[in-house]
C-alpha cells in the first residue's frame, strides 16, 4: 500500500504528470479492498487486489523502461514509496517473465508437486484451455501466450 502523502516528502520533478493516475489506482484498490466478497471463495476476494497491484506496477515499469517518461529519480521515488513492487518489476525485465502477474505463481512452494502455477503454463501446452490461478485469478501469464491470449481477449468481448 502506498505511503500516506504528507508534507515532509519532496517529490520528485515529473509527480504532477503521474500523480493522478497513482490516485486512480489507489481509488480503485480502496474500492477493491472494501467491496463484499459474499458468495466467493476465500482466494477469491484478493484477486482484484492483485490485478490492481499489477496494473499499478505495471504503469510504472511502462512509463521508464518502455516509453521512457519518467526519470530514474521519479521512478525510484515510486517504488520507494511502494506505489510498484520492485521485486515483481526485476522479473518483468528477465527473458521468460515479461508478463508474470504476481511473484507467488513462480514459487515451487506455493504449489503442489514443487512446481510453478499453471498460470505459467503456455496455453498450447495445456489439457484444459480455460484455468485461473488460485493465488491471483490470473488466466495465463507465460510469455509465449502473449498473441493468443490477446485474441482470446478479444473473443470475450
Amino acid at each position: 500500500m502506498p505511503k500516506i502523502k504528507t508534507n515532509r516528502v519532496k517529490y520528485p520533478e515529473g509527480w504532477e504528470l503521474i500523480e493522478p493516475t497513482l490516485r486512480g489506482f489507489e481509488a480503485k484498490m480502496r474500492e477493491a479492498e472494501n467491496d463484499p466478497h459474499d458468495g466467493k471463495r476465500k482466494c477469491e476476494a484478493l484477486w482484484p487486489i492483485f490485478r490492481i497491484a499489477n496494473q499499478r506496477s505495471r504503469y510504472i515499469f511502462d512509463l521508464y523502461y518502455r516509453r521512457k517518461e519518467i526519470s530514474k529519480e521519479l521512478y525510484e521515488f515510486c517504488l520507494d514509496q511502494d506505489y510498484a513492487d520492485r521485486n515483481l518489476i526485476a522479473k518483468w525485465k528477465k527473458s521468460g517473465y515479461e508478463r508474470l502477474c504476481c511473484l507467488r505463481c513462480m514459487q515451487p512452494r506455493d504449489h503442489n508437486f514443487g512446481t510453478t502455477c499453471v498460470c505459467r503454463v503456455p496455453k498450447n501446452l495445456r489439457e484444459e484451455k480455460v484455468i485461473e490461478c488460485v493465488h491471483c485469478g490470473c488466466r495465463g501469464c507465460a510469455s509465449g501466450d502473449f498473441s493468443s491470449s490477446k485474441q482470446d481477449d478479444e473473443d470475450e468481448d
